[in-house]
């Protein structure tokens, strides 16, 4: 198991996000917390970097996160548009 947190900022997006998008999200989060960063199953997903991933939840919002290779914690920095995404 993975420990995922999330970012306030990130939070107060998904929030603002219809329910499905909310839906989705909570998908990813548990996916992240069973399987871990790499989540090759999910829309568009890919490695950013060396520790950044993101993937879409559907064709207008994103999630990006942030994994460093050695531990079990996860951060979810950025959920929300595709317009404001930070890559």
């Amino acid at each position: 198991m993975y420990e995922v947190s999330i970012r306030k900022k990130a939070i107060k997006n998904i929030e603002k996000a219809p329910n499905p998008v909310q839906i989705l999200f909570d998908q990813l989060i548990q996916d992240l917390e069973v399987k871990g960063p790499v989540q090759t199953e999910w829309p568009n997903y890919s490695k950013l970097s060396e520790k950044t991933y993101h993937c879409h939840l559907n064709y207008s919002y994103v999630a990006c996160w942030y994994y460093e290779n050695g531990t079990i914690e996860i951060e979810v920095y950025y959920a929300g548009s595709r317009e404001g995404a930070p890559y």
